[in-house]
């Protein structure tokens, strides 16, 4: 049986996931399996996606997150979670994240969680930011 996910397209190509069951969801929808957990949705958008980043809605720090990764050239998929739909992010996430802390906003490049805004702007200023996108097949040089 299937229900339908509710996506947002938003002007500045944020996504909006929306994990609530089909009679709370918007118009803009993607037909999924309902027997598919919060946990399992997080972990397959990470394996379809190459650059993804989750954050709470309206997150300033996703934002520049996206800056930076788009003035490299690589265009992430952004995905703005409630906070009830963030509390799933370590669920899915145990073996990257034992203690459960995962930063928020969390990028993924190629299936592995980088981290925060920090650690994105470190891998990019030692040099290691490029090569990685390029690896995953999100960036072509």
């Amino acid at each position: 049986m299937m229900q339908e996910l509710s996506l947002e397209c938003f002007s500045n190509d944020v996504v909006r996931l929306d994990l609530t069951p089909p009679s709370q969801a918007s118009p803009i929808s993607l037909s999924i399996d309902e027997e598919e957990s919060s946990e399992s949705k997080i972990r397959r958008l990470i394996s379809e996606h190459p650059v993804i980043i989750f954050s709470r809605s309206s997150c300033c720090m996703s934002h520049v997150m996206k800056r930076l990764l788009t003035t490299i050239g690589v265009v992430p998929t952004v995905i703005e979670l409630d906070d009830h739909e963030v509390s799933s992010l370590p669920l899915a996430l145990e073996e990257e994240f034992p203690g459960g802390v995962l930063p928020s906003p969390a990028v993924f490049i190629g299936r592995e969680c980088v981290g925060g805004f920090e650690s994105l702007v470190a891998l990019h200023l030692s040099g290691h930011l490029v090569p990685k996108l390029v690896e995953v097949g999100a960036l072509w040089v």
